[in-house]
Order: C-alpha cells, then sequence, then structure tokens
C-alpha cells in the first residue's frame, strides 16, 4: 500500500496477500471483485465528490425521462419555468401509478413528482402539459479502478483505501467460501470502514433530505 492508498496493482497484491491466496481462479476473478467492492461503497455512501448536474428535455405528453449512463442515485430534479426552478418531490413507482391510474386517463400540468421506473428511466407526474426543461442533480458511477492500467488510481483507492481494501476482502471471503466467521469478521470491518467514511465525506448525510416524500430545498 502506498502512502497516499493503493494503485490497481497494489489493490490485487494486498488482497491476495490478507487471505493467504494466489489459486488462479480466484486470482482471475479479481477484477470482478473490485468492481464489486466499489459498488458496495458507492451503494453504501453518498459522496459529494461524484455529483453531477445534467439537463434534458421533457416533451408535451411524454410521461418518461432517461437517465444519464453513469446514474447511480439522484439528489434533486427540477423543472426550469420561465426561470425558475421548480423541484419534483421522489416518490416510490407505487405512488406514481396511483397519482394516474390508467382508467382514468393521464393527468397533465407542470410536473411535481418523479420515481424511478426501471434502471434506465424517471416517470414524471403530472404528465407534461408542454416541453419542459429538467436539471437533475445525481450521483454518479465514476471509472473502476479495473478500467486503468496496474499503476492507476482512483478516487477511491486514494482516498478511502481502507474501505475499499475490506470492501474487497468481504467479497473474496465469499468467494472463496471461507469459514461463516471469517466471513463476518471481514464484514465488520467493512462495515467500520463504511461507517468511517459516511463520519467523514463532505455532504455525509445529504441524500436523507432527498428521500421519498421528503420537501425538495432548492440548491445553489
Amino acid at each position: 500500500m502506498a502512502g497516499t492508498g493503493f494503485t490497481y496493482s497494489q489493490l490485487k497484491t494486498a488482497i491476495q496477500n490478507y487471505v493467504d491466496s494466489s489459486e488462479t481462479t480466484f486470482v482471475d476473478t479479481l477484477t470482478t471483485i473490485i468492481k464489486q467492492g466499489e459498488e458496495r461503497i458507492l451503494k453504501g455512501v453518498w459522496l459529494d465528490n461524484f455529483k453531477k448536474n445534467v439537463t434534458g428535455t421533457a416533451s408535451s405528453g411524454g410521461a418518461y425521462l432517461g437517465m444519464p449512463d453513469d446514474f447511480l442515485a439522484p439528489f434533486s430534479l427540477a423543472v426550469i419555468d420561465d426561470n425558475t426552478y421548480y423541484f419534483l418531490n421522489l416518490k416510490q413507482t407505487s405512488f406514481m401509478r396511483s397519482y394516474k391510474p390508467a382508467t382514468s386517463g393521464s393527468v397533465t400540468g407542470r410536473p411535481k413528482y418523479y420515481g424511478e421506473f426501471d434502471s434506465d428511466t424517471f416517470i414524471l407526474a403530472p404528465t407534461p402539459d408542454s416541453n419542459y426543461t429538467f436539471e437533475l442533480h445525481y450521483f454518479y458511477r465514476p471509472a473502476s479502478l479495473t478500467d486503468g492500467a496496474d499503476s492507476g488510481t482512483t478516487w477511491l483507492s486514494t482516498n478511502a483505501p481502507t474501505t475499499l481494501l475490506y470492501a474487497c476482502l468481504a467479497e473474496s471471503s465469499i468467494f472463496l467460501k471461507m469459514d461463516p466467521t471469517e466471513i463476518a469478521t471481514y464484514e465488520q470491518r467493512f462495515q467500520e470502514a463504511l461507517a468511517r467514511l459516511k463520519n467523514t465525506a463532505e455532504g455525509a448525510g445529504t441524500h436523507s433530505q432527498y428521500r421519498y416524500d421528503q420537501v425538495r430545498i432548492p440548491t445553489t
């Protein structure tokens, strides 16, 4: 481990050293294990370092809005109408369906609510009654450490190396079918490291303000 974190090569070596395994199938699976470890972290804590803003347009009568390719989780979605931002409330899909039941046809107007219809699409309600510009502020999935060279680094490998290591060790222990006690130990250490990252990350807890049914607050 370098003084400031792991390179891709160093992380692979550290994982093998910790679990004391250089078995071919395990080594060949390290790329997948590291990606799984990264995903554990990205879905466990919302990091301000991984936020973006994008704008798009929903056409009149179009109740669906596509997500960016690197979308991980929403922070806010706003309609920009006459230079004014109207922030939408995030709702469960069940609410969206009950808001405009199929038997009564579409309810139209300036959208007030949005939900995650599937892994690629938001659903809006009411259905837009005009062409609207939207601004999405979201958490994105950054490039994986495994996408670069062996000497490469990422924000996670540099700034959260312990969390990344234990995320990968937790995944490795499952892959290697270790004793349940060992699996539990690695999982506990990962959760402890993740909690420390949550406490120190910029904007820790911010996402909770934007959960389902919370009032949206304009961002600057």
